[in-house]
C-alpha cells in the first residue's frame, strides 16, 4: 500500500470518493464519473486532487485537494523549480510553460523543487 500525505496541509481536509479504476496513493486524480475518480493519463484540466491511499476499482479513496496544499509526487519526465505543473501519465505530474498550460486549462500548480524523471517533485497546487 502506498500511503500519501501532503507536505503542507494549509488547514485543508481530504474527502472520500469511489475509484473507477485502480488507484495508488500519491497519484493525481480526476473525476471520472458521478462520485468517482481515476488516475490521470495525461494533462487533465479536471484534476481535483491526490490519492492518499491505494484503492481497487469500486473501493474508497481519500483525496487531498490540489488548491493551496504542498504536494510531493512522482514526475515521469522531470520538473524544474518554478515551472508550471500539469497532471501526467500514470497519475504523475509534468511541467510546461505557464502560458501554454494556462491556455490549455491544465495548470494545476507550481513546482517548488527540481526533480529528474522518475523522482518526486514538490509543488503547490493552485
Amino acid at each position: 500500500m502506498a500511503d500519501y500525505l501532503p507536505v503542507y496541509l494549509n488547514g485543508i481536509d481530504p474527502f472520500t470518493m469511489s475509484a473507477s479504476a485502480p488507484v495508488t496513493g500519491g497519484q493525481v486524480l480526476y473525476p471520472s464519473g458521478v462520485g468517482t475518480v481515476a488516475p490521470t493519463a495525461g494533462a487533465n484540466g479536471a484534476a481535483i486532487g491526490i490519492a492518499q491511499n491505494d484503492a481497487p476499482t469500486g473501493g474508497l479513496v481519500t483525496v487531498w485537494p490540489l488548491s493551496g496544499v504542498v504536494h510531493e509526487t512522482v514526475t515521469p519526465a522531470g520538473v524544474t523549480t518554478g515551472a508550471a505543473v500539469t497532471s501526467s501519465t500514470a497519475g504523475g505530474v509534468d511541467s510546461g510553460t505557464l502560458a501554454t498550460v494556462a491556455a490549455a486549462g491544465t495548470h494545476i500548480g507550481t513546482a517548488i523543487s527540481t526533480a529528474a524523471a522518475g523522482n518526486k517533485v514538490r509543488w503547490i497546487g493552485r
